[in-house]
Formats: C-alpha cells, sequence, structure tokens
C-alpha cells in the first residue's frame, strides 16, 4: 500500500516488523564532523589504506554465483571520479560463473560507533544483480560469536528483478530475514538505476534510521531489552559489493545479456555523533 509520496521517491508502507517511520524524536545529536571519507578523487585500484576485499565464491551463504576477486581492475577500480565495483560474466574460478568484487573498510579505520554514515551511488539494473552498501561488526562478543547474533545494518539493497525498490533493513538474533522477523524499510525510487543518489544511515544509541537523499524512509528504535534485539552497541565497518544470483538477488533468474553491469560509488563518508 503506497502511504505517501515524497520529492522523487514512493514511499512504501511495508516496514516488516513494525509501523511505518515516523520522524525522529526532536534531535539529541548532530553529525557534522567528518571523521572518515573516501572521495575516488584518483585513477587505479581502490586506495589500498581505505579497503580491504573479501574474496572468495563459496556462495556466501546466500547460494550466490560471483567469485569476489581482490585488487582486480577488472572487478573493481577508481576511474572518472568514481569507485566502479564491476561484476562480470566470466568463470575464473570453477562453479562460479561470475567475477565481481566486495571491498570493506574493516581495519582501515573506516570502523565506527554511531554517526552518520553517507554514501552517493548509481546501482546496477539487471536481472540477478544483488547490489548492496551494508555494515558489520568488527568483532562478535554476542551469542554463538556470528551472524545475525552481532547485528548487520543494511544502508542499500536492490534486487535487480524488482527495479527501483530499496531496501533499507536491520538483522540481530530476533529480527532477520531466516524467520521473517527483519526490521525493513522498502522505497520505490524511479531513477535508482539510471541516476546517483545519497544513500545514508544515522545510527545513535537510540535508533538506526535510513534515508535516500536526506528523505527518511525506516526507522529502528532500541527496546532497550539487550543485545539479541539491540547488538549495536559497537563499531561497525562499511562493504560495498555487487552480488549474482543468490535466494533473493537470483530469485527469478539471471539475465546474463546486459552484463558486465556496475555500481557506480561517487564518495564515502563517516560522520561522528555528537550531543546536541
Amino acid at each position: 500500500m503506497i502511504s505517501t509520496l515524497l520529492p522523487g521517491i514512493l514511499l512504501l508502507s511495508r516496514l516488516f516488523g513494525g509501523a511505518a517511520p515516523h520522524p525522529p524524536a526532536p534531535a539529541q545529536y548532530t553529525f557534522k564532523k567528518l571523521a572518515w571519507s573516501d572521495e575516488f578523487n584518483y585513477t587505479g585500484l581502490p586506495d589500498s589504506t581505505k579497503w580491504g576485499y573479501d574474496v572468495g565464491g563459496s556462495g556466501w551463504g546466500n547460494k550466490e554465483e560471483q567469485y569476489y576477486t581482490k585488487a582486480r581492475r577488472e572487478n573493481a577500480r577508481v576511474e572518472g571520479g568514481n569507485l566502479v565495483i564491476e561484476a562480470r560474466k566470466e568463470a575464473l574460478v570453477a562453479g562460479n560463473p561470475y567475477t565481481s568484487a566486495r571491498l570493506l573498510s574493516r581495519g582501515k579505520g573506516g570502523s565506527q560507533l554511531y554517526g552518520r554514515f553517507e554514501i552517493r551511488a548509481k546501482i546496477p539494473a539487471a536481472r540477478g544483480t544483488w547490489p548492496a552498501i551494508w555494515m558489520l561488526p568488527d568483532k562478535n562478543p554476542y551469542g554463538n560469536h556470528s551472524w545475525p547474533d552481532n547485528g548487520e545494518i543494511d544502508i542499500m539493497e536492490h534486487v535487480g528483478y524488482d527495479p527501483n525498490v530499496i531496501h533499507a533493513t536491520t538483522h540481530c538474533k530476533a529480527y532477520y530475514f531466516r524467520i521473517n522477523t527483519q526490521k525493513t524499510g522498502i522505497t520505490k525510487l524511479p531513477d535508482a538505476t539510471t541516476a546517483f543518489h545519497v544513500y545514508s544511515v544515522e545510527w545513535t544509541p537510540e535508533t538506526i534510521t535510513a534515508q535516500i537523499d536526506g528523505q527518511l524512509y525506516f526507522a529502528h528504535r532500541n527496546e532497550g531489552t539487550g543485545w539479541e534485539t539491540w547488538p549495536w552497541d559497537q563499531p561497525f565497518h562499511l562493504l560495498l559489493n555487487i552480488a549474482v544470483g543468490g535466494e533473493w538477488g537470483g530469485l527469478k533468474g539471471i539475465d546474463e545479456a546486459p552484463f558486465p553491469q556496475q555500481m557506480l560509488v561517487d564518495y564515502v563518508r563517516f560522520y561522528r555523533m555528537s550531543k546536541s
């Protein structure tokens, strides 16, 4: 059901695990101090002082079909003022008919507890692509010391078979997709695959909220009931990737014809949280 129309964004009232988001209470915090960034104003491989790589093709827990490479220009490079993450139809490793890249900021100064995390990006369009801008914890102190007990923040996810529908989601022990309790905001962004947009999350001790171009469309509030519902009290780092196929991305198959497919990232910026 369509609940409201915002400039350039059609907001849907599907919010798993709760009602559609309301504007947060009067701001207790500001997010003005830039803490970490990459403006991608250079050419070549991604800056190795800021980015590392997840590497492999094991399906990544979702039956994905890509092999993530390391420091390979065909899959991750900086040119024209943008980071280019490129998924390609090629079998470099047996059992993986596609290659791609998954960059992460862990161990490179790009980890932070609370703040505003802002990424300006344009995402791919092909059926079977599954681009994501998301966050994971640096450590895993809770529960069984693995996912989802220690949390995940999905700033932006998009599956190519459902074009221009953007998802922001939080996962934890009590709320995650395999038990269909995840907290998710879903919005229609008509030009998501043809134009750049600013995808952001503001994370405080009380709330995690997601915005596109400054428009709020998701809010998850801290229930105060412990780590099972709120593990977001520790530093997280950023991940940028394009998956191919998988349980969600490949739900309606993969259209091979449009490959290669790219996600372009104009900048990444982390801002510190301060009391107002």
